[in-house]
């Protein structure tokens, strides 16, 4: 729908000019010759935004700002003068105006103005809107929020493998909720009733592994005083969730592996082997054909846990997801920390919304409570964002432009690209290297050649 624009200006020629102009640019463009009338219009039909002049008989450019926003406060206000002193200026703010310009300006200058106040606008009206929907509440599935489409992708993906027992293998980089999902698949299987089981493969020792999942007799170690049952074994019933298991030592995907064929589970120690009834939901946030082919992960094993495949995107790729999420975290954590802290500011959405999210659900998480934490207000404004998010700007190389002065080298793009993908892949190489369509040792050439560091936290990401 075209943008509906109102100007106001007591001059009937600078009036049918900016019709003009702002037409010709796909606006639907009003004109009122007086402040009073104007005002009288919007009381009866919606704009987006306002255009007006400031000196004008009877009713002056400010007080109708005034008016507007005490009582149309979604309507932007632009107000413009032939007469701009720092006066005038700090009296349109005050009034509520969201810019000044001063005549002469260029039809650009005015057109970026607009283009600003209605994503503005855009943006509070979708803060309201997740203040008045977003309830974060317990129970199958309330964790995994968003309306994005490759969320619904996803929910669409659950819905239907969870009412059978076949083995989910759940992929996304690290941060996008992978356990949430394998949360969401047990909540809503027929599997509900009985015991959800989680184990970190990452996290446990190699000589340990085996016991966790698989049991142990009494005195088939030193440290085995008492018999105990494995994880498959205590998740007969439910469900077993093996998260990160391309960390798996290949020792013990080779028992894995034939523990999923079988189903059965041979104790540490013991001479009989013991049936399970358990559904199986691993999660990695590796790329584990990359590590079939580097023989680092068992080719079976993966054709084996690879039955249904739920794939997550990265929280960069779930748009206006961004708000909706911070929403609910901001709705969570202002309860836990006792701040009366209701939602964001639109500029703090803007900001939310720009950046990329390396860290993704749970960075955002992580930095809605900080936010809430040392909020001052009871929206969240730019300024209690964490620094990396508050000073974000991401890399453009400008490509359109004639201006020799504003084009830059191949070399320059080149360099900036390589940066660009790698931030979007999470500094991941192996994705890189497909994206890019290069090997990984020319790869490691251009990154040592540019001076392109991941972020520390990336350092490790080398699948």
């Amino acid at each position: 729908m075209k943008a509906r624009l109102l100007v106001v200006d007591d001059d009937a020629d600078m009036c049918a000019e900016l019709a003009r102009m702002l037409g010709k640019r796909g606006y639907d463009v009003t004109t009122d010759g007086s402040a009073e009338s104007a005002w009288a219009r919007l009381t009866d039909a919606d704009f987006d935004a306002v255009i007006t002049d400031l000196n004008m008989k009877g009713m002056n450019g400010v007080e109708l700002c005034d008016r507007i926003v005490q009582n149309r406060p979604n309507v932007a206000v632009i107000i413009v003068t032939g007469f701009g002193t720092m006066e005038t200026a700090i009296a349109t703010m005050r009034a509520g105006a969201f810019d000044f310009l001063t005549k002469p300006f260029n039809a650009e200058q005015l057109v970026f103005s607009i283009e600003r106040a209605l994503r503005h606008g855009s943006l509070e009206r979708e803060v309201a809107r997740l203040r008045r929907d977003v309830e974060v509440t317990r129970g199958p599935g309330a964790e995994i929020i968003g309306d994005s489409p490759p969320m619904r992708e996803v929910w669409d993906l659950i819905l239907r493998v969870a009412e059978t027992d076949a083995t989910v293998l759940i992929t996304g980089e690290s941060g996008t909720g992978k356990e949430l999902v394998a949360h969401a698949i047990h909540d809503k299987s027929g599997r509900r009733g009985g015991p959800f089981v989680a184990i970190n493969c990452a996290a446990v020792p190699e000589a340990l592994l085996e016991s966790e999942l698989f049991g142990h007799k009494k005195g088939a170690f030193t440290d085995a005083k008492t018999a105990r049952r494995g994880l498959f074994v205590e998740a007969s019933g439910g469900t077993l969730f093996l998260d990160e298991l391309g960390e798996m030592p290949l020792g013990m995907q080779a028992k894995l592996l034939r523990a999923l064929e079988e189903r059965k589970v041979r104790p540490v120690g013991g001479d009989a082997e013991v049936p399970f009834d358990t559904r199986i939901v691993a999660a990695t946030n590796r790329d584990l054909e990359s590590r079939v082919q580097e023989r680092t992960f068992r080719e079976d094993l993966y054709y084996r846990i690879n039955v249904v495949h739920v794939t997550l995107p990265p929280l960069r790729s779930r748009g206006h997801d961004i708000l909706t999420l911070a929403q609910a975290f901001i709705t969570r954590f202002a309860k836990r920390h006792g701040k009366a802290v209701t939602g964001l500011s639109p500029a703090a959405a803007e900001r939310l919304l720009s950046y990329t999210w390396p860290g993704n659900v749970r960075e955002l998480a992580n930095s809605m409570e900080r936010a809430v934490a040392l909020a001052r207000f009871s929206e969240l404004t730019v300024d209690d964002l964490p620094p990396k998010i508050r000073d974000y700007k991401q890399s453009h190389v400008l490509l359109t432009s004639s201006d020799p002065a504003e084009l830059v080298t191949l070399e320059e793009v080149e360099g900036r690209y390589i940066q660009r993908v790698m931030e979007a892949v999470a500094w991941n190489k192996s994705v890189a290297t497909r994206v890019l369509g290069i090997d990984r040792s020319t790869l490691y050439r251009k990154l040592e050649r540019y001076k392109l560091t991941p972020p520390p936290d990336k350092w490790d990401n080398d699948a």
